[in-house]
């Protein structure tokens, strides 16, 4: 068993099988609040650029996902797979957080572990719910786009903190509410209250991206809303897509200047 944070981290990355992942991240987490475990810098380990998964769900490109007609077992099940392997995913992505940058306040640590924690929640909740819908996970392929960006902006945690949680996991703030709806007409009240928990924590899980994106730029003497357009025109031309939920977003840290960018850039206007 590990003696310090940042080898627990690792071993819960690297760790392949879905189960004993969310277990043993949730052990971390709170051993770190009972202050069994410590956050020493000098204990400050390296990152994996192929962290721990099972051998299902296979991967494929987006454009091969089944589609996912809800008025069926089978079509909420591909919704809620797609989700799992979201949550499965940003498991992977912070604890790739903590273990890729070193010398961050003590409290970006403990933020990132908590965010690992509660998507560990949220996964078991959604393969639970696949389990009573008569689907396990792996059994539907995905899609591993999450941790190519974590690969793409590995080598500077402002980037990090910009692109993945303020751009691909607050898209989520984005979509979700439109996915409850469409499982309330569906008759599924059951996945509607999973997904109000994850929408709830989601939106925490970004404004703790929105905090260190904000720090980051603070040492740098950067304005972030300039340095946040500046990065979305470089990295992501062309990709940023709305509609957006301004008002889940603005509970996530994003000023009204970033919201109108945002909206500016989803209209193609320079």
């Amino acid at each position: 068993m590990a003696t310090d944070f940042y080898t627990a981290a690792l071993n819960c990355l690297a760790e392949p099988d879905p189960a004993r992942k969310c277990a043993l991240t949730q052990s971390v987490w709170s051993d770190l609040q009972t202050g069994q475990l410590k956050i020493r810098p000098e204990k400050h380990c390296t990152s994996l650029d192929a962290p721990g998964r099972p051998e299902l769900p296979r991967l494929v490109a987006p454009r091969e996902l089944p589609r996912r007609r809800l008025h069926s077992d089978a079509g909420r099940a591909a919704l809620l797979h797609a989700l799992a392997h979201i949550e499965f995913n940003a498991i992977n992505l912070a604890w790739d957080a903590v273990c890729r940058f070193a010398d961050m306040p003590e409290a970006y640590y403990r933020d990132w572990a908590l965010v690992a924690a509660e998507e560990a929640y949220h996964f078991g909740l959604l393969r639970d719910r696949l389990q009573a819908l008569g689907f396990a996970y792996g059994d539907l392929p995905a899609h591993n786009g999450l941790w190519e960006m974590a690969l793409q902006t590995r080598h500077d945690v402002l980037l990090r903190m910009a692109l993945v949680p303020r751009v691909l996991e607050a898209r989520g703030l984005d979509v979700t509410p439109g996915m409850m709806e469409r499982l309330r007409e569906a008759g599924d009240p059951e996945s509607v209250a999973i997904l109000e928990i994850i929408l709830r924590d989601e939106i925490g899980h970004v404004a703790i991206g929105s905090r260190w994106f904000d720090y980051s730029c603070a040492q740098r003497h950067l304005t972030p809303a300039t340095t946040f357009r500046a990065l979305l025109k470089e990295h992501l031309p062309g990709r940023v897509k709305g509609p957006f939920h301004r008002a889940a977003r603005e509970q996530a840290g994003f000023s009204a200047e970033e919201l109108d960018d945002l909206e500016t850039l989803d209209r193609g206007v320079e």
